[in-house]
């Protein structure tokens, strides 16, 4: 039930939100009753830049004071010194949390909910699926299939007429089949040349939404909604439904075609059956439902975010975009066999080492989850000399990290490839704590290499085949949301390049 402090704490909060309607100009003060709160909400459609503001002149960590009685106070920082302090050296000392499981409650039980030795037992189990010989050739087999199938005839059909379209629109809908082939076994069809409307991949966004708003207002606020059925919460509730039974079908969909099955006849690899069959076992729905759900969000938003802002970035730097060319050229990558489009494997593509530094610098600015929340279980000093006490809440900011100047040097808002590659033509090397888009430590991402390779296969077909310009005077900003998409989309055209 929601406590009479609660619903005090909510009240003075939405006032103070009407008051952000007449008031451009809010400071960063600690406000009586309800704290940092304002400059807080009021900054909220650029809250990564603000952070990233706010951070710099605090040197890298700072103390956000909430609403009295609301429990929503926490250190914010940037410093790699506290960040490689809690992702590794004192990762035992450091949590998700009660509270982020309930924020994050759409996920249930999976892996990304998990902790202790709960985590401990679902990365083992997720890891040696990855480790799965089939897995690379699934990856494979299916990236191919939905480039070849799915982007390159929108791409061809947009060329053709000289149409304006979302790019980011077009690379969330690859991912999601991407994804839903690869864990689910089931291809929803999202990109194809109508571009249909999918209810359960719209109540997919409306999910996010959901546990973004969570983040950023008190508990008391989203806590109020929920149990009165309202606003972000009922939509949110309402896209879980949607969703839920969406995966239910597709669970028992699973099991009849198991239970089908002769005993010698060779099962289609996906995640989902993996999970159900030989050595994993996994028998409850229910974890099937939490974990396929949590496949789908690390993978099908991460990449098609990292995707967006690379072909941003490549699209308004010619010169990247030669080089690139350039480089598939002398390496005699031109993905094109017998008329048909070829995919390279991960061996082949680590000869693209342009590509690499650039898809990384491309992640150093715009990284897909540009915050990471911890918890401190006992007390503690960070590096920096912050105390924290116990179930102190702690915010990574992975996008201000991309912009330090300690960390990154004077340049380090400039989109610069090169500062990747070594003088001897290599990658050069740069500790997870402080190039963090995939984590670091032990919760460091199991997918990061097929991250990789998947966002530089996607590319490679797309600058191949196509030259992209963004619209003039089209807004670009990151959203105030979960994973860094762009607030407008990417609204651009396309002409088909001439081999």
């Amino acid at each position: 039930m929601v406590g009479y402090t609660d619903i005090l704490v909510a009240f003075l909060s939405i006032l103070f939100l009407f008051y952000l309607r007449w008031n451009k100009n809010v400071p960063v003060r600690n406000w009586p009753v309800v704290g940092m709160l304002p400059a807080l909400l009021h900054n909220r459609d650029r809250i990564n830049d603000y952070g990233t503001q706010v951070l710099e002149q605090g040197k890298g960590t700072f103390l956000f004071k909430g609403p009295w009685f609301a429990n929503m106070n926490f250190v914010v920082t940037s410093d790699y010194r506290n960040v490689h302090h809690i992702m590794s050296k004192k990762f035992d000392n450091y949590h998700k949390g009660p509270e982020f499981r309930e924020i994050f409650e759409p996920l249930g039980d999976s892996i990304f909910n998990s902790d202790g030795d709960r985590w401990k037992s679902q990365q083992k189990l997720h890891h040696s699926l990855i480790k799965n010989s089939k897995f690379k050739l699934v990856v494979q087999k299916i990236l191919k299939q939905k480039i070849y199938e799915g982007l390159i005839p929108v791409l061809e059909s947009c060329s053709e007429l000289g149409s304006v379209f979302d790019m980011q629109d077009v690379l969330h809908r690859l991912m999601f089949d991407n994804f839903c082939l690869l864990v689910l076994g089931f291809d929803p069809n999202c990109l194809s040349l109508e571009l249909p409307e999918v209810s359960y991949e719209k109540a997919f966004d409306e999910m996010e939404q959901g546990v973004f708003y969570r983040y950023i207002v008190p508990r008391s606020i989203w806590k109020l909604q929920k149990w009165l059925r309202l606003g972000q919460e009922k939509k949110m509730r309402k896209a879980l439904g949607t969703f839920g039974k969406f995966l239910h079908e597709q669970i028992l969909l699973k099991h009849e075609n198991l239970s089908r099955k002769n005993a010698d006849e060779e099962e289609e690899f996906d995640l989902l059956t993996a999970f159900m069959l030989g050595e994993y076992g996994v028998k409850s729905d229910r974890y099937l439902r939490d974990t396929a759900l949590t496949l789908l969000a690390a993978g099908r938003d991460t990449i098609a975010a990292a995707m967006t802002w690379f072909i941003w970035l490549v699209a308004t730097h010619p010169s990247v975009e030669e080089k690139i060319l350039e480089e598939i050229e002398v390496n005699n990558l031109h993905g094109n066999e017998d008329g048909e489009w070829k995919i390279y494997s991960a061996e082949e593509m680590s000869k693209l080492v342009y590509l690499h530094g650039t898809v990384c610098e491309a992640l150093r600015l715009y990284p897909p989850v540009p915050v990471v929340p911890r918890a401190s279980i006992q007390p503690d000093v960070l590096p920096s000399g912050h105390h924290v006490s116990r179930n102190t809440k702690i915010f990574v900011s992975v996008y201000s990290m991309g912009r330090s100047k300690e960390i990154w040097g004077e340049d380090c808002l400039e989109f610069k490839p090169k500062r990747w590659i070594s003088e001897q033509g290599g990658i050069v090397y740069t500790p997870s704590y402080k190039f963090m888009p995939f984590l670091a430590g032990p919760r460091t991402c199991l997918g990061k290499d097929t991250s990789f390779y998947q966002i530089k296969i996607i590319a490679m077909a797309i600058i191949q085949n196509y030259h992209v310009e963004v619209l003039e005077n089209h807004p670009v900003a990151p959203s105030p949301s979960m994973v860094l998409t762009m607030q407008n989309g990417l609204h651009v055209r396309v002409s088909k390049r001439h081999h």
